[in-house]
């Protein structure tokens, strides 16, 4: 790849991010980016290594990224992530740690840059294949997508591993050989070790045919992407529901290509054929008094008054009680739900003196809320206000003492409303 190349493939951008492993692929990117830099010293170039901490060696790998870096004089970012116990294996759980530690290194204006090639896009189609998956699987690796705020770019899919190494030689470059490679346990150590050095034995060329099979489904998936979008325009809510009744209408090929459209909307995990099944069958069609839910990845897909939503899983807050010291500071929710603060101008009064205030999501007994007549249970308010089941379980309550005085956003108790003095609104802050 000559540097007019690398410049077309990167552009407009010049501000990057590069993943960098210190492996033969990150190395040969990052040299190839050095030398750009060389005769455009208006490139900004950054570098991140991801310490993972599985390997006994991934100290001295952070050592040597940083002397390498320090050498070519490219600033590195080291982040280490602790992999979370998910269920998705240990290689999907790297990976989902590593890209969200990029998300949260990319400054505005600038494009994540990362070094996967030919063999890694055979692999990436390879492993699809065997998982069953359709055409948007079988695309493999875009050497352009949408990531984060920006895009992620990947131009050395073209290139192969033996051209990689080429170019090390030919350099004199350092690089990292982690001995995890070599597990075939791993299926993509399986295909590179066992598999893939047979095909290309007997079809030379087979990685760049692979290649061209992903582009040619790439190239139908996004046929399809214009075709549905504006019909998916019309079933899609400002919500970012998606209406039931006009798919019941469908043949089920038309409505599976319409659910993984809105699911992709939402960023939510392409379904497998079994999975957009359940979907349909569990949830659209459950019975009319059912709150089906269906865990997909880090959302679920839940029903609600004729309608699909994809909403954020949240494990059960029933029994946690958050202290609020100071009301006059804003409170932090747990598991990403944003912030509670309380501004001038509503109806709902300020803690007495001796008064702990407390934010809660579970309440019980006999409500009375402004507004309303008569008592009744929090289950039949959140109904009677068309406040969707996801949303009643994640709803902040604020306690003063042992007495719900306001639900945020939907409702204050009577026992919370402000008389004579001036009141104060619970805002929240997603």
């Amino acid at each position: 790849m000559t540097t007019t190349e690398l410049q077309r493939a990167l552009h407009p951008y010049r501000r990057l991010l590069v993943g960098f492993s210190g492996g033969l692929d990150s190395t040969v990117l990052l040299h190839r980016l050095k030398l750009w830099r060389e005769q455009e010293p208006g490139l900004e170039l950054r570098a991140i290594h991801i310490h993972h901490g599985l390997s006994p060696h991934a100290d001295s790998w952070v050592a040597h990224c940083q002397h390498l870096c320090h050498e070519w004089n490219i600033p590195l970012i080291v982040v280490r992530v602790t992999l979370a116990e998910e269920g998705l294996g240990l290689e999907a759980q790297a990976r989902k740690a590593r890209y969200a530690a990029f998300t949260d290194a990319l400054l505005p204006g600038e494009a994540l840059v990362t070094a996967q090639h030919l063999d890694d896009q055979c692999e990436t189609f390879l492993l699809a294949l065997k998982r069953g998956s359709g055409p948007a699987g079988l695309s493999a690796m875009p050497a352009r997508a949408r990531f984060a705020d920006t895009e992620q770019i990947r131009p050395l899919l073209g290139e192969t591993r033996e051209s990689l190494q080429a170019w090390a030689q030919r350099w004199d470059l350092p690089w990292i050989e982690d001995e995890s490679n070599q597990d075939d346990s791993y299926d993509r150590n399986f295909l590179r070790l066992r598999v893939l050095p047979l095909l290309a034995e007997r079809w030379p060329h087979f990685a760049e045919a692979t290649s061209r099979s992903a582009t040619l489904c790439a190239e139908q998936e996004q046929l399809l992407d214009e075709l549905l979008a504006g019909e998916l325009m019309i079933l899609v809510s400002k919500d970012g529901a998606l209406a039931i009744a006009p798919l019941q209408t469908m043949s089920a090929v038309r409505r599976a290509a319409l659910l993984r459209r809105w699911l992709a909307l939402h960023g939510a995990l392409m379904p497998s054929r079994a999975m957009l099944t359940r979907l349909w069958d569990e949830v659209a069609l459950a019975r009319e008094d059912a709150t089906p839910r269906l865990r997909s990845g880090e959302g679920e897909i839940r029903r609600f008054r004729g309608e699909l939503w994809w909403v954020k899983y949240h494990p059960s807050l029933a029994e946690r009680v958050i202290d609020w010291p100071s009301v006059h500071q804003p409170l932090c929710l747990p598991e990403g739900l944003g912030r509670l603060y309380l501004s001038a101008g509503g109806n709902l009064r300020l803690p007495h003196p001796d008064e702990p205030v407390t934010v809660r999501f579970r309440a019980s007994g006999a409500l009375h809320i402004v507004g309303r007549n008569g008592g009744r249970k929090i289950k039949k308010i959140w109904q009677e206000l068309n406040v969707a089941p996801w949303r009643r379980d994640t709803t902040p309550l604020l306690f003063y003492g042992e007495t719900l005085v306001a639900a945020a956003g939907v409702f204050v108790t009577r026992e919370g409303a402000a008389e004579a003095e001036q009141g104060v609104q619970l805002e929240w802050e997603t």
